[in-house]
């Protein structure tokens, strides 16, 4: 078995907060975060402003880290070549995070771009990673399926998983955008491609209902996964699904569920506790 992956995600967090989060407040989060031992910090993105106004401060945040003595990577969104350029400028960032959408619909909603071109600038930005040293994470969104009314079934999803392994990605998360996976479909996408991908890191990066995430954790637990995204306390989702009702798998169930598992993470519960109580003074109208 791999060693397990935790990625945070107050990105994710952040963007889906209407609200302008003070700077100085994102900075002194994400440092906490940074103190607590997860894989990776996925803490902005370079996108346009216009579509995500929360985003716009990503260089005055990264600029604020306190990266020495940290054991976490930093992860960045971008949307486009333009972005991952950006992106790749800075040496603090190890990863970079494009989202690809097998929904047609929901990719020209996400990105402005079908998913022909889509699958063009992920060879522009994968041999842009190449050259700068950087690693490209694939998110295939709505993976699990999508409102909207376009196909969508489990071998089309691992069919997309194994054309993006095929052009050289070696992290793919499967990102269920709108909440709609049900334990059945997890153990079904995540029990195929873990065993046919054994040189690729399959990722799970799930919205969902609070009193359906802990099944959700334990069907891709079972089925072999090993990289999880998660944001404390569920804030967050995605600006492009308009579902309130669905947000980012809470951080503190997922590391109940390792726990109950028996499974080492790596995070100091501690350090993370500290986080968690930040928290509530870091995102607007938060109970904690």
């Amino acid at each position: 078995m791999k060693s397990l992956q935790i990625i945070e995600c107050p990105r994710d967090a952040f963007q889906g907060i209407q609200e302008q989060i003070p700077t100085e407040k994102k900075i002194a989060y994400i440092n906490q975060l940074l103190r607590c031992g997860f894989h990776s910090i996925d803490f902005g993105s370079f996108v346009s402003p216009k579509m995500i106004p929360q985003m716009a401060d990503t260089v005055e945040v990264l600029k604020g880290l306190r990266l020495e003595g940290s054991p976490s990577k930093l992860l960045a969104i971008v949307a486009n070549l333009r972005g991952a350029q950006e992106a790749a400028a800075y040496d603090e960032i190890s990863y970079i995070g494009f989202p690809f959408s097998i929904s047609e619909t929901f990719q020209k909603r996400n990105t402005n771009a079908g998913m022909e071109e889509a699958l063009k600038r992920i060879e522009e930005i994968q041999s842009l990673c190449m050259r700068s040293n950087k690693i490209l994470v694939v998110y295939i969104s709505m993976a699990f399926g999508n409102p909207y009314g376009d196909a969508w079934n489990p071998d089309l999803a691992t069919g997309w998983a194994k054309k993006l392994a095929d052009m050289g990605i070696q992290i793919i998360s499967l990102a269920d955008t709108v909440g709609v996976s049900t334990p059945q479909n997890i153990r079904t996408l995540f029990s195929t491609l873990i065993p046919e991908l054994p040189s690729i890191t399959i990722g799970a990066h799930l919205h969902s209902a609070p009193g359906q995430a802990a099944e959700k954790i334990a069907a891709a637990l079972q089925s072999g996964c090993t990289r999880f995204d998660a944001a404390i306390k569920g804030f967050g989702g995605c600006p492009m699904a308009s579902d309130a009702l669905t947000g980012n798998i809470a951080t503190e169930m997922l590391l109940q569920q390792l726990n109950e598992h028996g499974l080492k993470h790596g995070v100091e519960e501690n350090v993370f506790a500290a986080a968690v109580l930040l928290s509530g003074t870091t995102f607007p109208d938060a109970h904690v």
